[in-house]
């Protein structure tokens, strides 16, 4: 029996560089994709299943009669100031996959009777700093002073991360796509991106970051969702995009972690970035930036501090066993707050389990011991 397909060869290519790769480079390491564009040769079925494999595209695609037109659905901004109009597949991936979990759920809070959250674009019309940042950490029951009752930043973010899920946020922590260790999310591509929504609000942190500049971009993509506005960023340098909204973003995020008027009386007493750093309970790289912003340090000083920061901070993830708890990975890559929604809707019968592993990126076995383990 012939399995042997038609298929277009400019669907072919298109597959090709939309997963990143050059096209002379490819059919040298995959003969038969070149015998197949030249005509000499048609696929079987089961050759095209594994080449969709390959170039990450769903199989049916490679059936269509030209390229779809691919557009993100969310505006990307880069710290160049430009708006970038396409981004690599596997952020590009990860924002539907996101967008997926995020449709399901706002549906299922409907159906389910829950609230919408009233703090989303609750300052879409307004640029002033102070309320928002007010209203963030009313809002999140924090005083101005929250970190200093902890003994570390680190614990300080588990602590900010808490009780942003607590409020229905949820809040992603990923470096690949969905589990596959192979497709990484490069940090100078995406920092992070924030799907705004009134039900059910998704913040996406690029967990091949640093974990000492996670902190601000977590609050950055809170001032997102408080001002109503879906982006997602590279965020170099921890620089804004000459945009108006991430500026207002940057500023939030700046002083809801570093107060101005406090730091000005911190830094009066003692010029010095690690003293400020164990006072406020952040990282040396946020007060770093804070000094940016306050005139403290120029933009000279602030990126050459960068680079020596940056250095240490990769030779100390270098040092870091790559091993882990996959359980306790997953559930910062589900988030609690999305995968106790899961759980419910599984045991009542709401969610089949065929669509709960699609929606988790888990399957079968490790499914269930994720769900027992955790829930």
């Amino acid at each position: 029996m012939n399995n042997e397909v038609n298929v277009n060869a400019n669907i072919l290519t298109w597959a090709i560089a939309r997963a990143g790769y050059e096209l002379q480079t490819f059919t040298d390491k995959f003969p038969n994709v070149q015998l197949w564009l030249a005509g000499d040769k048609k696929p079987t079925v089961k050759q095209l299943e594994e080449f969709s494999k390959k170039v990450h595209l769903p199989f049916g695609y490679l059936f269509l009669p030209e390229p779809p037109k691919e557009h993100l659905p969310i505006p990307f901004f880069r710290s160049n100031g430009n708006q970038a109009e396409k981004v690599s597949i596997n952020v590009y991936d990860t924002i539907l996959l996101m967008q997926q979990r995020q449709d399901w759920l706002k549906d299922y809070l409907k159906d389910s009777d829950f609230e919408k959250l009233s703090f989303v674009g609750k300052f879409r019309n307004t640029a002033n700093v102070q309320a928002i940042v007010a209203d963030i950490r009313n809002t999140l029951n924090l005083p101005e002073n929250w970190a200093s009752q902890f003994k570390t930043w680190q614990d300080a973010q588990d602590h900010l991360v808490l009780h942003i899920e607590e409020k229905g946020i949820v809040t992603v922590f990923n470096g690949v796509v969905e589990n596959n260790g192979f497709r990484k999310i490069p940090v100078d591509e995406c920092r992070g991106f924030v799907l705004v929504d009134e039900m059910a609000p998704f913040m996406f942190i690029n967990n091949a970051d640093w974990k000492s500049a996670q902190m601000f971009t977590i609050v950055h993509e809170l001032a997102h969702i408080w001002t109503g506005h879906s982006a997602g960023f590279d965020f170099r340098k921890l620089q804004p995009a000459d945009d108006p909204i991430e500026i207002l973003c940057n500023k939030v995020a700046a002083e809801f972690l570093v107060p101005e008027n406090s730091f000005n009386e911190v830094w009066n007493h003692n010029q010095s970035i690690t003293y400020a750093a164990r006072y406020f309970r952040v990282s040396e790289i946020v007060i770093a930036r804070r000094a940016l912003d306050t005139g403290k340090l120029t933009k000279g000083q602030f990126f050459a501090f960068y680079e020596e920061y940056s250095n240490r901070e990769f030779a100390k993830k270098e040092q870091q066993n790559s091993g882990g708890d996959f359980y306790a990975t997953t559930k910062k890559r589900l988030s609690l707050t999305f995968a106790s929604h899961i759980n419910n809707a599984v045991k009542s019968g709401d969610l089949l389990y065929r669509d709960a592993y699609k929606l988790t990126s888990l399957k079968g076995d490790t499914f269930q011991n994720f769900f027992s383990k955790h829930f």
